[in-house]
């Protein structure tokens, strides 16, 4: 996997292992989200910040964003304390401060905007603040209304409309996105069920009268639409998938690429879900980098729609998969920077 800067640092305070990834910056300065996950061995964090980044550097690129692909990753061995996460967050602000501004965070996984509010004690380089300290705060919102334009033009792909009323709607992962997911999806009339392994979650999903699946068992249930919205990696050659139409925010949902047409085969149609998620990059970029409106950006968000739908026709047309028409369309934009693009100010980038 071909990346153009990874570091690796302990932090000083901490002793904790951070890192960064920038993948690309060819269209510009690399985004990504900051995860913090527990890892069995650093070396699991380097695979899992490498996968991430090359999965932004296509997210930024399919968008039309003048932005490169980068990620960063705190591997943790257990749960911080507060004192420790502190120290951890400001070693890490540490290592993005030292790139000069080639890489620029937001949250992720196990992070969110009162984290970045203490990244940015260290570092200008951090997104999505809390909107009173002048951030656009979580991204989660956005990130759903992206899923939903995606959404609909798979559901026109495979049904033939878009319309959600009685359709059965299977989302695996009840955390931010998903919960925004579904309550958006239950008020078009879908049939909503949702999967997670966080007890806490599904107390919430069942106070909203949502239905419930246990987590082994939500890829074979039979459903118009499957939501990958928890982790990644949930989809190998042999995986039986139930569901007609697969689309969701989780990242690197395929073991391989190659899995996207052993799913083909078996008749299921797959968003590449780096163009289903982009929709929280899509947004928080356009207003803190552009300052858009709320309104603007989440027509930016919206059409995403548009994007998703020539990159069906083109894998209609082409006898392909649509993550091979997105991997097209993005190496188009990476070589030529032509294509549909979103134009952003470029910002300084710092020689690699």
């Amino acid at each position: 996997m071909s990346v153009q800067e990874l570091v690796v640092r302990r932090g000083r305070r901490s002793g904790v292992t951070t890192m960064v990834a920038v993948h690309s910056s060819t269209l510009g300065p690399a985004v990504g989200g900051c995860r913090f996950k527990i890892y069995p061995r650093v070396h699991d964090a380097i695979d899992d910040v490498l996968r991430l980044s090359a999965a932004m550097t296509r997210k930024c690129a399919v968008a039309g964003l003048d932005f490169g692909g980068g990620k960063s990753v705190v591997a943790l061995h257990g749960v911080p304390s507060a004192e420790l996460r502190r120290e951890v967050l400001l070693d890490h602000a540490d290592l993005i401060a030292s790139l000069d501004g080639a890489y620029l965070a937001g949250p992720d996984v196990g992070t969110g905007p009162e984290d970045m509010l203490v990244l940015r004690e260290r570092t200008p380089h951090v997104f999505c603040l809390p909107e009173e300290h002048g951030g656009t705060g979580s991204s989660s919102g956005p990130t759903a209304v992206g899923v939903l334009a995606a959404l609909r033009a798979g559901a026109r792909a495979v049904f033939g409309d878009d319309d959600m009323n009685g359709r059965k709607v299977v989302i695996s992962g009840y955390g931010s996105v998903g919960a925004h997911l579904a309550v958006a999806l239950a008020t078009r009339g879908a049939e909503v069920v949702v999967s997670d392994v966080d007890e806490r979650r599904l107390a919430a999903a069942r106070e909203q009268g949502l239905k419930q699946v246990a987590p082994e068992k939500v890829l074979g249930i039979e459903a118009d639409v499957l939501i990958p919205a928890a982790v990644g990696g949930v989809f190998g050659p042999g995986t039986e998938v139930a569901a007609p139409l697969v689309v969701g925010p989780a990242n690197n949902q395929l073991t391989d690429d190659t899995v996207a047409e052993a799913l083909a085969a078996r008749g299921v149609l797959w968003i590449p879900d780096f163009v289903a998620s982009a929709g929280g990059v899509v947004y928080t970029l356009g207003r803190e980098k552009e300052n858009l409106s709320h309104a603007e950006a989440l027509t930016r968000v919206e059409a995403l729609e548009k994007t998703t739908q020539e990159i069906l026709d083109a894998a209609s047309a082409n006898g392909t998969t649509p993550l091979a028409e997105a991997d097209a369309l993005a190496e188009t934009r990476l070589t030529s920077g032509a294509g549909p693009r979103t134009p952003s100010p470029r910002e300084p980038r710092t020689a690699a």
